[in-house]
């Protein structure tokens, strides 16, 4: 039987750029990487865009526990994002939650 990581939550947010939108949503998603950094429940949080489809941006992001997790969720600068941000400037959003496969 595998193991899993039963504490720690991997988060994988998908955001598909509006049309002619790519540039303002990768500054506003890098904007979030400096103060989720600070977050002491922060273990990755990485931004990454798709090699063939630029529009195509996606955070891996690992945090300690699930409690780490919904702070962040419940930060001012996430609560904005998924308020303002991503509607304005995101066609669609999808975010998977994961527990990592231990070697």
């Amino acid at each position: 039987m595998l193991k899993k990581d039963e504490k720690q939550i991997v988060c994988v947010a998908q955001f598909m750029a509006k049309e002619g939108k790519t540039d303002e949503l990768l500054q506003a998603l890098h904007r979030l990487l400096e103060p989720t950094h600070k977050e002491a429940g922060c273990v990755r949080y990485e931004l990454n865009q798709a090699i063939d489809n630029p529009r195509s941006v996606v955070f891996v992001e690992k945090f300690k526990d699930q409690e780490a997790f919904d702070f962040h969720c419940g930060t001012p600068y996430i609560k904005r994002l998924l308020d303002e941000v991503a509607p304005a400037l995101a066609e669609s959003v999808t975010v998977t939650l994961c527990k990592e496969i231990l070697p």
